[in-house]
């Protein structure tokens, strides 16, 4: 079954924050094409400034497909020293829409994302994992980060995924039953906004799961910022509290990154 999840839709002008980052980043970006079952992936991938090998983190958009700032999220990994891809899981959707660029806007790219099966959606990832852990550049470890819908996706990947070093949930929910919860072998952390109750009222069911069935899951709500809080929080324009959630989130994320999978940065 498909998640519902829905994130707030910026205006088409709202990521020029997101492009401003990415136009001025010294880091090495390039598309590929990544073949999955039969289908074709198109995939963002930011190169840390490294001479070593380093771990990837795969990351997944938010519902509405590959933006900028998804992208800009990918970067900031790279410049923590990871290997970052962005695999852009509205690639091929049909034979108008071959990517999330070719949708006329968000809202349209947000109703094709539930149309997408989860099926497809796992074969897709794993084409992503087993292709970022296997390029020149990597150590061949990878792990999962995903935000809004990613955030649920990233969870469920987690149940499906072999040899996942950590999967980090941004406000997405997790899988309800115990049967896809027990096949879980990597920790998960979770990142929740606390004027996000929609999400938030999934979290203690999540909590006694994972506890019962032996699998670590820790949590981490920020105070003052609602769902979507990493998006908002990289506009210079935001209020404070969200902003400051966003920098406790991304510090976050470099300690368990840090923990759990190498970076030649140490940041």
């Amino acid at each position: 079954m498909m998640l519902l999840l829905f994130c707030v839709v910026p205006p088409a002008t709202a990521q020029e924050f997101a492009r401003t980052v990415l136009d001025q980043s010294p880091r090495h970006h390039e598309w590929v094409k990544i073949p999955a079952g039969g289908r074709t992936v198109n995939a963002f991938v930011a190169y840390p400034e490294t001479a070593k090998k380093t771990s990837a983190v795969i990351v997944i958009h938010e519902n509405l497909g590959l933006t900028d700032w998804i992208r800009s999220a990918a970067d900031q990994l790279a410049a923590a020293g990871y290997l970052a891809i962005a695999p852009d899981l509205l690639s091929g959707f049909d034979a108008s829409h071959h990517q999330t660029s070719d949708f006329a806007d968000a809202d349209q790219a947000r109703k094709a994302i539930y149309d997408l099966s989860s099926d497809q959606i796992t074969r897709d990832l794993l084409a992503v994992q087993h292709y970022i852990a296997a390029l020149p550049a990597s150590d061949g470890r990878t792990a999962v980060i995903g935000f809004c819908w990613g955030g649920g996706q990233a969870f469920r990947f987690a149940t499906a995924a072999p040899g996942l070093s950590a999967a980090l949930v941004f406000y997405g929910p997790a899988p309800t039953d115990d049967e896809s919860l027990r096949k879980i072998s990597t920790p998960v952390y979770g990142f929740y906004g606390g004027l996000d109750e929609r999400i938030d009222a999934t979290i203690p069911k999540t909590r006694e799961q994972m506890a019962r069935l032996g699998k670590l899951y820790e949590v981490v709500i920020y105070d003052g910022a609602g769902h979507a809080f990493m998006r908002e929080g990289d506009d210079p324009a935001a209020p404070a509290a969200v902003r400051k959630a966003r920098d406790a989130a991304w510090a976050r994320v470099k300690t368990i990154l840090r923990t759990v999978i190498k970076s030649d940065h140490g940041n």
